[in-house]
């Protein structure tokens, strides 16, 4: 068993935030385990909730006076990205940890993370369910599209960016909330801002148990939104993966089928000049939006 620095129980270390919609059948059981484990830890814990129509407010409500659990109040629902963002804001611990309100992360992995965040000096440790079995073919195959695209766009040292255990460097992810969505998309984004302006991000295995109760809010259109958040947030640090691709297709692709008609003796065609001048234009707008990212990279330097 690895040794844990004393201060990885100091008051003011550590808060847990758990983002919860219409999570009323899984709560109960969920806080039955999270309090006593972050008392006997001296950390709080933050819970959001975010525009639940279900009895989540009545769950929640034995625990409105408890010192060291704080439950912010979301009167419509924002998104899971917004809560989030809600549970930091209100954080003022020098490290906040992300669980789910579903069950299935167990308290017990937050040790292995704050103990690598302290040991390594880390902006972030990513919580890894590498190797650990979805429950759906479909949710699957989706991140599996989200981090292969992820890795082709961007260089991403960590395996499973989307998971929703992770633990932050307060001060620094405040700085980075307005960059990421307010949807499901957040885990990715906000670990790719991390990445992208050179944090050191780690990861570390958990485990996955199964869901405590109710049903997954997590379908096609959340990997579609998330695909379409990863490509701004390429546009946004590093255009040039983007446009230069891009630019480079359409240059070979109006090759393939101009250069034959050239050999034929006829000429240059209408569709060939087309696609040079499209191809230029898509650089040159890479270039442009290349400026623009170092001009945001300054502003956000300062």
């Amino acid at each position: 068993m690895v040794e844990e620095p004393e201060l990885m129980y100091e008051p003011g270390l550590l808060t847990v935030i758990v983002p919860a919609f219409n999570e009323a059948k899984s709560l109960p059981l969920l806080l039955k385990e999270i309090v006593p484990f972050c008392q006997e830890r001296n950390w709080n814990i933050i819970i959001i909730n975010d525009g639940s129509k279900d009895k989540t407010r009545e769950v929640l409500s034995p625990y409105l006076q408890m010192e060291s659990l704080k439950v912010v109040i979301h009167k419509l629902n924002k998104g899971y990205g917004a809560a989030i963002k809600s549970g930091l804001m209100a954080c003022h611990t020098r490290y906040a940890v992300t669980i789910d309100a579903d069950g299935q992360h167990v308290p017990e992995d937050i040790d292995k993370l704050l103990l690598s965040m302290i040991k390594n000096d880390a902006d972030m440790v990513v919580g890894s369910r590498k190797g650990t079995t979805a429950r759906s073919s479909y949710r699957s195959m989706g991140k599996g599209i989200i981090r292969v695209l992820a890795k082709m766009l961007m260089t991403v040292p960590v395996y499973d960016i989307n998971s929703g255990m992770k633990i932050y460097d307060t001060v620094l992810v405040k700085k980075y909330l307005h960059l990421a969505p307010d949807t499901m998309a957040f885990s990715d984004i906000i670990t790719l801002v991390f990445i992208n302006n050179r944090h050191l991000v780690l990861e570390e295995p958990i485990r996955i148990r199964e869901r405590i109760a109710g049903n997954s809010t997590i379908g096609i259109q959340t990997a579609f939104q998330t695909i379409m958040e990863i490509i701004n947030i390429v546009i946004l640090f590093n255009p040039m993966k983007i446009f230069l691709p891009l630019s480079t297709l359409c240059i070979i692709i109006t090759g393939i089928w101009g250069i034959p008609l050239v050999l034929q003796g006829r000429g240059i065609s209408i569709g060939t000049l087309l696609g040079v001048i499209l191809s230029i234009l898509l650089f040159l707008l890479g270039l442009i939006a290349e400026q623009l990212s170092q001009i945001r990279k300054n502003q956000h330097s300062k």
